[in-house]
């Protein structure tokens, strides 16, 4: 397989899938450009070897064809900014007059194809549109990894048409890696650690992970699932009435297959959602009508640390209270607190999915964890064990 760092680029036009779908302000400025500078090292790369990168991208949700509001004109003005070289835009993503300046292109010189989702080829996978994008360029790159899950034109039909001329860029290569760390090969004991409010939304995930973890802390709103699955009185913390057997169940394949499952044993409870609700600790099946669970109590918070902090590899996944309100953020605090100790002490710790990224920015721990993951749906697929279409077009799988 070809790698962005052996490959030679001299003279090569490189198409990059690349995400830029950012968020724009009511007068069309960029609020953030994480997604964007993430791409920077990929097209430098390509720059610095003596290709041209060619960078394609879906932006938004346009309805029936090209809208101006979702025209890549409004980044490439940044973009521009972030590689310090002007950057072309072509009219289009495919055609005869998009070709005609992609064949033109220096070496060094940047083009920014139109977005794609103006043609409904892109998100149908469809094959005489692929073709047309990979006539652009001599090699594909693919650096989109939010978009992996998804198969379409340019995130992995395309692939077929570079049979020996296609990779990852460098920001999927560190996302598959540090993935495969978790998922592939751990140092043991392997911990994760799964949040949010509902059981049902992360089935699939919990039973792939009980076939490779060794730890499963189960925290956040849908502990109480299982607390009401054995008869305890969980009040009106929220709480799948549906999903009572498949608690049970998913106990029940945890202890045949010898993870240790670990829920809080007390919670922080409150009379209100709100900050300044009236709050007490309480034994977790022994909140009372009218009290609601929002946060990790502290024989938890101390059972929870222990786990994390002997751990050789920790994956983290949802928050486990409500941390965006002071006074119930102290167990995702200490999640966070943990997972920093283990990894100072040589554990390999990933943070993904939106709300525990949040998490950790809000918090400080960014640069305590060895990855964070921003990829949403590509990695919550990952996890329940999927194959990815944009991963396995690289791979050739």
């Amino acid at each position: 397989m070809q790698t962005i760092s052996s490959y030679d680029f001299k003279g090569k036009r490189a198409l990059i899938r690349v995400d830029f779908n950012v968020p724009l302000n009511e007068n069309f400025e960029i609020t953030d450009d994480t997604r964007m500078r993430a791409a920077v090292p990929t097209i430098k790369k390509i720059i610095e070897g003596g290709g041209s990168p060619i960078i394609m991208s879906h932006f938004g949700r346009p309805k029936n064809g090209p809208e101006d509001k979702y025209s890549m004109r409004h980044l490439v003005g940044h973009l521009s900014e972030l590689l310090g070289v002007e950057v072309k835009l072509a009219p289009d993503c495919i055609g005869a007059e998009t070709k005609a300046m992609a064949d033109a292109l220096q070496p060094g010189e940047v083009l920014v194809l139109e977005n794609l989702r103006f043609h409904k080829g892109e998100e149908k996978g469809d094959v005489e549109f692929a073709k047309q994008l990979a006539d652009n360029g001599d090699c594909w790159v693919n650096d989109a990894f939010g978009t992996a899950h998804r198969a379409h034109a340019s995130t992995a039909v395309i692939a077929q048409f570079f049979p020996n001329d296609k990779m990852f860029g460098y920001l999927i290569e560190s996302e598959v890696e540090s993935l495969d760390k978790v998922m592939k090969n751990p140092q043991r004991p392997l911990t994760a650690i799964m949040g949010g409010a509902k059981v049902s939304s992360k089935i699939t995930i919990i039973e792939n992970l009980l076939d490779k973890v060794d730890n499963l802390i189960l925290g956040g709103g849908m502990k109480f699932t299982f607390i009401k699955a054995h008869g305890g009185k969980v009040g009106s913390s929220i709480c799948e009435d549906d999903f009572l057997e498949t608690a049970l169940n998913i106990e029940k394949l945890a202890k045949e297959k010898g993870v240790n499952l670990y829920m809080a044993t007390d919670v922080v409870a409150a009379d209100a959602f709100s900050n300044d609700a009236n709050i007490k600790v309480l034994p977790v099946n022994e909140i009372p009508d009218g009290w609601m669970g929002l946060d990790s109590g502290p024989e938890a918070i101390k059972s929870f640390t222990k786990v994390i902090e002997n751990s050789g590899t920790i994956l983290w996944n949802g928050p486990v209270g409500v941390f965006e309100m002071e006074n119930f953020s102290a167990g995702s605090k200490a999640i966070g607190t943990a997972i920093v100790e283990a990894t100072k002490k040589g554990a390999f710790s990933l943070v993904g999915g939106g709300d525990s990224v949040a998490c950790v920015n809000q918090f400080g721990f960014a640069d305590g964890v060895s990855y964070i993951s921003t990829a949403g749906g590509a990695l919550l697929e990952y996890l329940e064990g999927k194959t990815l279409p944009g991963v396995a077009a690289v791979r050739g799988e």
